[in-house]
């Protein structure tokens, strides 16, 4: 237990700020993490400190999740060492096969391994294309996939709109932010499994998920309130999936979605497995 202290006091720093900030941070469905043996945790993507919730919210599984993170995180001053401490993975998107050999270890080894399958956050707050690589680890490691989502944290910090000088959003320190995590039951990937089906069932999953935390009445928007923090299809004013496809910087590696709102330029909601898109 004594290798954990640099993540034991990286969790109470995180907690120690969302205390200060006055944040409240409900986790559901952590029953779902075992709490032991090789886990893989696929999580939506909405804001820059996701997996400080993530790890909060999965506290009483008593794991510490190795998260597959950037790997310019490293390159922060004073950083590096305590990253390296907690075993999380570093991620070069331009060559992402030395991460997927460092994560597949730590499976084997019988470790819980978090993701962003997303590979960056939607600006669209839908979940967008996905990375085959969490199929691929759960299919070759036969470990389990754990859905998670995450809403809330997006108005504290996250993407959005540059403003006129070309900057984006900058940390919003609002007292009073409540934070949603979720953890859906066990996924598996069977070993012949096609790793782009996979991947779609995993994307179909993660939308009512998120959906549905994001249509709890203390995350809906007030009449009449500008929301560039809530989705487009209901009833917010962030970019559309089809405005933010500039914004979005997806590797063309990712599996294009067939889940979340359709394009069909109505603003309704409809499952993308009923209208193909």
């Amino acid at each position: 237990m004594s290798r954990e202290r640099t993540y034991r006091a990286a969790v109470a720093l995180g907690r120690t700020a969302m205390r200060a900030l006055g944040m409240q941070v409900t986790g559901t469905g952590a029953e779902h993490v075992p709490t032991e043996g090789p886990v893989l945790l696929a999580a939506t993507h909405v804001s820059y400190p996701d997996f400080v919730f993530v790890q909060d919210a999965a506290r009483s599984s008593g794991r510490f999740i190795r998260f597959m993170t950037r790997h310019d995180v490293w390159h922060v001053p004073g950083v590096a060492r305590a990253m390296t401490a907690m075993r999380h993975v570093p991620v070069d998107r331009e060559a992402p096969a030395g991460a997927y050999v460092v994560a597949r270890g730590l499976l084997r080894g019988g470790e819980a391994v978090g993701a962003f399958p997303e590979a960056g956050i939607s600006y669209s707050y839908t979940v967008r294309s996905l990375m085959r690589g969490v199929a691929s680890l759960a299919r070759e490691t036969g470990a389990p996939v754990v859905p998670v989502a995450v809403w809330g944290p997006q108005r504290v910090w996250s993407v959005g709109l540059p403003d006129a000088r070309g900057r984006g959003p900058r940390p919003d320190l609002t007292r009073g932010r409540r934070v949603d995590v979720s953890f859906g039951p066990p996924l598996r990937i069977a070993a012949g499994e096609d790793l782009t089906d996979a991947t779609r069932r995993i994307g179909e999953v993660l939308t009512v998920q998120l959906e549905e935390l994001q249509r709890l009445p203390h995350h809906r928007p007030q009449p009449g309130e500008n929301a560039p923090w809530y989705p487009a299809h209901l009833g917010g004013h962030a970019p559309t999936r089809a405005e933010a496809a500039h914004l979005d910087v997806v590797p063309r590696a990712a599996v294009r979605p067939t889940w979340g709102p359709c394009q069909c330029g109505s603003g309704g909601a409809t499952p993308a497995s009923r209208t193909g898109w």
